[in-house]
């Protein structure tokens, strides 16, 4: 047999969501945008692949997403970095950061993808466990490591920490903190406008989900401009395509349009969180586009296998039996859940 890393024969690799092979489902497990982008993003593609040639090598840091972006989220353009979504920017920073046995540390539950790239590098994941009210567990503000990563809103709970209590994590920590934003424009505040002040902080966004673009693949990393050169080292040379870059340029031209889906989605949710805990679920604050809901004590495998039964999908973890994690759709989708939902539990009364 070819000869594998041990590490990597050892790994349990990410698994995403579930992606349906077949039409009619209400996917509600990927934390994808219910609404459409900006119609100028689908212009914008439209106009370049009708004058312009897909035979030429896209702009290697993508120049024009970059400049935009730092003219957006008001950083200097050498403090961006534009990757492939955020995850592919999570990855550099781990690549770059991270040795065998290096240690790298981070709040659980959360996303589990920063356990796998430790991994993959031969490092050494330090998990510390939120307290009850997922608020900042202290020994993460004083633990020591190579990395701290930090999903902020969390997924997949949705709570927040704010950026003061961030604050007290950089001020502790000599090592890099990243802070994943991926949800941030569903949320009160960033922890964009520390970064002058820290130069140990790495902000990484996306524009999945606020803007609706998760099939374009684009991601924001922002720090300081000597973070960004290392980085730019280990990147793959044309690791964003044209079309993503001409469809996030333009996406980024039309924020109103962004924002007010995000204001249609949080509305959504405020009222879907009520409406689960009048069926009898424990529903964690969310500041993101998906809410966690909890029956402590029983397996909700059943609810997820029943909704899936009837074409709906939600996000269901073995590690968190008694919980499911719902992505916000329209108001139809969360109205048709929640009907199913409330069929299930009547026809299953004892749960």
């Amino acid at each position: 047999m070819v000869p594998f890393r041990r590490a990597i024969l050892a790994l349990q690799g990410y698994i995403p969501g579930e992606q349906p092979k077949e039409k009619g489902f209400v996917k509600l497990n990927t934390n994808e945008n219910p609404y459409p982008p900006s119609p100028k993003v689908t212009a914008a593609i439209y106009e370049f692949l009708s004058s312009s040639s897909l035979a030429l090598y896209p702009p290697p840091l993508s120049d024009t997403v970059r400049q935009k972006a730092a003219s957006v989220y008001g950083v200097p353009e050498e403090w961006v970095l534009v990757g492939n979504g955020s995850d592919e920017l999570l990855d550099l920073v781990v690549r770059v950061f991270v040795e065998k046995e290096t240690r790298v540390v981070y709040p659980v539950p959360t996303y589990t993808y920063y356990r796998v790239l430790t991994l993959i590098q031969g490092g050494t994941p330090y998990e510390i466990p939120f307290p009850e009210d997922f608020s900042l567990p202290r020994e993460f503000v004083t633990a020591s490591g190579h990395l701290k990563f930090l999903c902020n809103p969390n997924s997949p709970t949705g709570t927040f920490i704010p950026p003061e209590d961030v604050e007290r994590v950089l001020e502790a920590s000599s090592c890099p903190v990243v802070v994943d934003e991926a949800y941030v424009d569903f949320a009160p505040s960033s922890t964009l406008p520390l970064l002058e002040r820290y130069e140990n902080l790495i902000v990484v966004r996306t524009l999945s989900k606020s803007f609706s673009l998760a099939g374009l693949r684009i991601g924001f990393l922002f720090a300081h401009p000597y973070i960004i050169r290392e980085l730019v080292k280990v990147k793959a040379s044309y690791n964003v395509n044209i079309l993503s870059q001409i469809g996030a340029y333009a996406a980024l031209e039309d924020f109103e349009h962004a924002r007010e889906n995000i204001r249609r989605i949080k509305k959504t949710r405020e009222w879907f969180s009520q409406r689960m805990e009048e069926l009898g679920f424990f529903v964690y604050p969310s500041e993101a586009n998906f809410v966690f809901v909890r029956r402590k004590g029983i397996n909700l495998f059943f609810l997820y296998e029943e909704l899936k039964r009837r074409k709906i999908l939600v996000r269901y973890f073995p590690e968190w039996p008694d919980a499911l994690r719902i992505s916000i759709g329209t108001d139809r989708d969360m109205e048709l859940l929640c009907a199913h939902i409330e069929n299930i539990l009547k026809e299953r009364s004892h749960v």
